[in-house]
């Protein structure tokens, strides 16, 4: 079975890059019928927020990408104990005790002669009484990982051929002082226990993905397969600090649809097109990670609100009904969708139908005003009454275009645009059309008066 993770730190609100990892992941999974993980990383237990843990869940319920299995590191610390207890069996772990300041001097040191700053792994010299005297002073060791030397060669899904030289790295800690644990073993721990098979995630882990690597073969795991996705920029080719913390609560509050938000993600990086769906289970059928390029993938947020009105246009009345004004029925909704850029905007245009509107007009449509008002007190309110209404105005007032068409929408809405005509008249009523149309009328004959000189 395929399985997929996102791995978020409850540190904040997840954004723009957090979410695009979240929906490859949970693509893949569905696409291939396996299941998706969600694993909270709160191993850094000073900056991990429970408020932040319960909006990581609330903003993946309202994106539509509900995980199947939720875990959390801070309840798997003795998984990790073993593992390490393992890895230092073995050799692969071992005890060293330079502070932050020695080894900061030592990086200066290398710097100045001209070495790559990598950690000389002084501490394998030390012998079991060396180990012991820090013990008897009350000096808590770190744990750090023993690289192997030679190339760490994968085949990545996104990226082709990637290598990873170890000896450009320092042996990672893998865990503090303190105790407290640091990303790369747990994460890899966590990956065998809840059998992961494929890690989709950004293209500036790839360098963790090969000290990783050798952590899989030491704890003697098959490693899952790697795709590193390129980076997400903004529009203006530099990702802005407004949209790295830009949050999915942000989005919700700005009206933006998820639907609108995940086709957007989904698509970029790849060189498929961006379409609008009604649901993020519309965007399984059809994904691969072999669409995904390596080039940097461009995030803009006026794409993704034009990409937002798109969206409004599929969805049904009954999913968002609880989002309308009361009154406002499914007739009215199709009539307006199409005008939309948010949902919130729908209210407005409600306030147009039901009224009241203080009509526009222009001084010289008087006449005409008063006879579409005939016109239409005269017709039958029956089917296609807009069309049946301006073909009869076409003919008798000798008027077409944009001079028979907009003073009708003006008088009628207040507005010199909007949804079609013909979809918004039955809503508005006959009475209330007559009535508008009368104002309008009134209006531009109180317009042309101020206009006439006076004596």
């Amino acid at each position: 079975m395929t399985v997929t993770r996102f791995a978020p730190s409850p540190t904040g609100r997840i954004h723009a890059g957090n979410v695009r990892t979240a929906l490859v992941n949970w693509l893949a999974a569905r696409a291939a019928g396996g299941r998706f993980v969600l694993r909270i990383d709160d191993t850094d237990v000073a900056r991990s927020e429970e408020r932040y843990v319960a909006a990581i869940h609330d903003d993946l319920d309202w994106l539509g990408l509900t995980p199947d299995v939720t875990v959390r590191q801070s309840e798997r610390f003795a998984l990790y104990d073993a593992a390490l207890e393992r890895l230092a069996a073995q050799g692969r772990a071992y005890r060293a005790y330079e502070t932050a300041h020695e080894l900061d001097m030592k990086r200066k040191v290398q710097a100045s002669q001209g070495k790559p700053p990598v950690y000389d792994r002084a501490a394998l010299a030390l012998t079991d009484a060396d180990h012991a005297r820090f013990a008897a002073k009350g000096v808590a060791p770190h744990w750090r990982f023993r690289l192997d030397d030679g190339p760490i060669v994968w085949d990545d899904a996104v990226r082709g051929g990637c290598r990873v030289d170890p000896a450009s790295l320092s042996d990672p800690v893998v865990r503090r002082a303190d105790g407290t644990w640091l990303y790369m073993l747990p994460s890899v721990v966590d990956d065998i226990d809840l059998g992961v098979t494929l890690i989709a995630r950004g293209e500036d882990h790839v360098t963790n993905s090969g000290v990783q690597l050798q952590m899989f073969a030491a704890l003697g795991a098959e490693p899952p397969r790697l795709a590193h996705l390129a980076l997400l920029t903004g529009a203006d080719a530099a990702l802005s600090k407004r949209l790295g913390s830009e949050g999915v609560d942000q989005w919700r509050d700005q009206g933006v649809e998820p639907q609108a938000i995940l086709a957007l993600l989904a698509r970029l990086g790849t060189s498929e097109p961006v379409v609008p769906v009604a649901d993020v289970r519309d965007l399984v059928a059809g994904f691969d990670l072999k669409h995904f390029g390596r080039a940097t993938a461009r995030f803009d947020p006026h794409e993704l609100a034009l990409l937002n009105g798109r969206t409004l246009h599929l969805l049904p009345f009954e999913t968002l009904a609880h989002r309308l004004p009361p009154a406002m029925g499914a007739a009215a909704w199709d009539a307006v969708r199409g005008n939309l850029g948010s949902v919130a905007e729908a209210a407005d245009w409600w306030a147009v139908i039901a009224g009241p509107v203080v009509p526009e007009a222009a001084s010289e449509d008087a006449d005409y005003l008063a006879q579409a008002r005939a016109a239409l007190a005269a017709l039958p309110w029956e089917g296609d009454v807009w069309h049946a209404w301006t073909g009869a105005l076409k003919s008798t007032a000798g008027r077409k275009g944009r001079a028979l068409f907009a003073p009708l929408r003006r008088a009628l809405t207040g507005r010199d645009h909007g949804p079609e005509m013909a979809a918004l008249l039955p809503l508005i009523g006959r009475d209330a059309a007559l009535d508008r149309l009368e104002a309008g009328e009134v209006r531009a004959r109180d317009l042309s008066s101020s206009l006439t000189p006076t004596e």
